[in-house]
């Protein structure tokens, strides 16, 4: 099954409400979340967990067809407390671009909560 798309809220100068999220459920467990035109350097996760133990999500590091050169450092996983929220990222290009300029994440069986993607912005 293909990954389910996450758009990032763009962080600029002015205010933005805050987002509620996209639900973290079986279905993006099992397949995933692809942020499409990925910039890993402006791009921030606040993920939030639901469920009734520690999860992690797993920042993948590029493939070998794309232009993450230092991909052999490997996945990053992030353990989110029961009923915590992290905020992770901002990520380097060099480790986790995918090709088609992607940025691919997985979640732990049983993960349950939110994941909100933001783009910050390059000049405030």
């Amino acid at each position: 099954m293909p990954r389910t798309a996450l758009t990032p809220t763009n962080l600029g100068a002015t205010d933005v409400a805050d987002p509620t999220g996209t639900a973290i459920d079986s279905t993006l467990v099992t397949n995933g979340v692809v942020i499409n035109a990925a910039d890993p350097s402006r791009t921030m996760l606040r993920v939030a967990n639901s469920a009734g133990s520690t999860k992690k999500i797993t920042i993948r590091a590029g493939g070998k067809d794309g232009p993450a050169w230092m991909r052999t450092q490997g996945d990053t996983e992030v353990s989110v407390a029961a009923s915590g929220t992290r905020w992770i990222g901002p990520f380097s290009e060099a480790r986790y671009l995918q090709h088609g300029g992607k940025l691919n994440l997985d979640f732990e069986s049983g993960f349950t909560g939110t994941i909100t993607a933001f783009k910050i912005a390059r000049h405030l």
